[in-house]
Parts: structure tokens; C-alpha cells; sequence
């Protein structure tokens, strides 16, 4: 070999060494710039004529400390419904107006009251929530209890299932029980959530959830939804609602089983 030709093969592998790094370098910005859609959450109702259309109650603070905001959190399930395909959410201020109109300066105390607020603001349905635990500090905690109340005739059929009207026990869910937190009248979903962040399923939950939502090349990734109490609050109030639909679901199939045995 020439020393000509040695000259160029030791330039060529000195720019080859160079240009590694900063091949790698693009390679890993392509990486963390690559994006990932978020999972969506799809309601089981029938609008070829238009979503459906719900009003949020601010929730009800059960959870034995004053510092849960039931405003925020309100906001919070708003926005979660309003993220399900099929379903739009009247912002939580035209509830609380309707409220006062109305005279229900309680909230929601029967199924009546309930259907009263639907048929005033034009809506199919009404969600009644409490927060039944609270802990901003790490890991966080915060428990959900929801109910939705359906006006006659919209959403499909109520529920036939007999529920007891003045004390409606909340039962189990993946992530813990609660009892004891009351609804009053029949709503046609009812879901509890106690969302500890101790718990891996829990984590594998947020994990899911922070997918195409988080930044992949923060130092926290997915871990940011439990290290700030305001997106922890995201995560639960979107979990929630995903059971709720979870068991909108289970309900309409049933009403659908129901109504080909009748035939």
C-alpha cells in the first residue's frame, strides 16, 4: 500500500470516529422527538344524531382534609369527560348557575333533583362525584367516587337494577374498597376508585396513562404524573371516567341482552 493510499484510509477512519457521535446524537433526537399517540377513551352510545351531553357536580370533599380543592378537581373530571369520544361536558360554572336557579343550593340530594338539573340544561345526564381520600404528599393518594344519572328516555334505558335510594354502598375496585359514601335515587353507573401511588398497579396505570402525554427526555418520563398532585389529580379523574364508561358498557350490553330475550 502506497503511503498515499494509507494517508486516506487513516482520514477516512478519523472521520468515520468523528461523525459517530454525532450520527448517534441525531439518531437519539429522532428518538425522543418521535411521537406516540395517547390512549382515548370511547363512550358506547349511539350518536349518529350528536355526543352526548353531560353537566359535572363539583365534587363532594368526604375525604377528611380540608385542603382538597372539590373546584379543581371538578375541572379536572370535566376535562376527563370531555376527553371521551362520543360525549361532550358543560364547563362545571353552568352547573353550579343551574344549581342556584334551581334552588338546590344542597346539590344533587335525589334522582329527582338530578333529572330536574338535565331537563333545565338540556343535557342527557348529570355526574355526581366524591372525593373519598386526599394526600398531595409522595407517593399521592386521592380517591374517586362517581355517579351518573341519566335523564328518562336519554342514554338509552335506566338501568333496571334495584338500588337501595338512600344509601348506596360503594363497593369494590382494583385499587382498593371504600364503604359507606351514599348517593341518593338510582344512578345508572356508580364507580370507586382509591388510587395509592404505592401500588404497582397503580404505577402501571399512570405508566399507561403518561403515554404520548409525558416528555420522554425529561428526567422524570412518566413518573412527572406522580410527582406533581395537579397531574396526579389528571390521571385519577381520567382513570375514573374510564371505569365509569367501563361500566356504561357493561350496562347497555345488558339492556341489549335483555331486549333480544324479549324478542
Amino acid at each position: 500500500m502506497t503511503s498515499a493510499q494509507t494517508m486516506l484510509t487513516t482520514l477516512t477512519l478519523a472521520l468515520v470516529v468523528c461523525l459517530a457521535p454525532l450520527m448517534g446524537g441525531c439518531s437519539m433526537t429522532k428518538s425522543r422527538d418521535e411521537l406516540s399517540p395517547p390512549g382515548v377513551i370511547v363512550s358506547p352510545y349511539d350518536t349518529g344524531s350528536g355526543d352526548v351531553l353531560w353537566a359535572v357536580i363539583p365534587p363532594l370533599n368526604e375525604s377528611g382534609t380540608s385542603i382538597a380543592d372539590p373546584s379543581a378537581i371538578g375541572d379536572s373530571i370535566v376535562a376527563a369527560a370531555q376527553g371521551v369520544r362520543g360525549v361532550r361536558c358543560l364547563p362545571i360554572n353552568r352547573s353550579l348557575d343551574a344549581l342556584q336557579t334551581l334552588g338546590l343550593f344542597n346539590g344533587i340530594e335525589s334522582s329527582s333533583d338530578a333529572h330536574k338539573l338535565a331537563e333545565y340544561m338540556g343535557c342527557d345526564a348529570v355526574l355526581v362525584g366524591s372525593i373519598t381520600a386526599y394526600d398531595p404528599y409522595d407517593p399521592p393518594v386521592l380517591g374517586l367516587a362517581l355517579a351518573l344519572y341519566a335523564r328518562p328516555g336519554a342514554m338509552a334505558q335506566t338501568s333496571q337494577a334495584q338500588l337501595d335510594s338512600r344509601a348506596l354502598t360503594m363497593a369494590f375496585s382494583d385499587f382498593g374498597t371504600f364503604d359507606g359514601l351514599t348517593f341518593a335515587g338510582e344512578p345508572v353507573s356508580v364507580v370507586s376508585e382509591h388510587l395509592d401511588a404505592r401500588n404497582h398497579e397503580v404505577q402501571y396505570a399512570v405508566r399507561s396513562y403518561a403515554q404520548g402525554r409525558s416528555d420522554r427526555s425529561s428526567a422524570l418520563q412518566w413518573r412527572i404524573y406522580l410527582a406533581s398532585m395537579d397531574l396526579y389529580t389528571q390521571f385519577a379523574a381520567h382513570h375514573t371516567i374510564g371505569r365509569l364508561i367501563d361500566q356504561e358498557w357493561l350496562r347497555l350490553a345488558e339492556q341489549s341482552a335483555r331486549r333480544r330475550q324479549g324478542n
